[in-house]
């Protein structure tokens, strides 16, 4: 149905998903299969919550979510798709984690993704999603491992929106 209208990208994973409508690893996982199969390139969201983050958990919770996806459409899926870290405790409440935070992040789900293969890890496209915004976009997205933003509230204000293409 997604293909009738022309998408081409399906997010699966959100925080919202796993949160409110129970959405486990395994069905983030089968979810991504489904989306591939289908002939979308699935958005992969993965990250922690603020109790996860502060509990000093976050690898721990980004590499097991990483790992049932992994697992289930091994590097081949993962090269036709996109991953998306996403600290809960950053969407929507105007903190975000410090380009260092994101990076530290970003570049754990590149050597995991490399674990699975090498090849694979330097070509898949990471992004940020936790409140990026026109004033930590630039620093944000010239971390190494940073290749872009899944852009949420920010993308509903038009000059906010353009600003951060501005500064990619």
């Amino acid at each position: 149905m997604l293909n009738d209208f022309g998408c081409r990208y399906a997010i699966v994973g959100h925080s919202e998903r796993r949160a409110y409508h129970g959405e486990t690893d395994q069905v983030v996982a089968t979810k991504a299969e489904a989306a591939i199969k289908a002939g979308l390139i699935p958005i992969i969201c993965v990250g922690e919550t603020l109790a996860e983050r502060e509990g000093n958990i976050t690898a721990e919770v980004v590499t097991r979510q990483l790992d049932a996806v992994i697992a289930c459409i091994g590097a081949a899926g993962v090269a036709k798709s996109v991953i998306a870290y996403e600290p809960v405790w950053a969407i929507g409440t105007g903190k975000t984690a410090s380009p260092e935070q994101a990076q530290e992040v970003h570049a754990l789900i590149r050597s995991r993704v490399a674990q699975a293969d090498k090849t694979v890890a330097e070509g898949v496209r990471i992004l940020y999603g936790g409140s990026m915004k026109p004033s930590n976009a630039k620093e944000l997205m010239g971390q190494a491992d940073i290749d872009g933003g899944l852009i949420g509230g920010a993308a509903l204000v038009a000059a906010d929106f353009l600003a951060i293409g501005v500064a990619a």
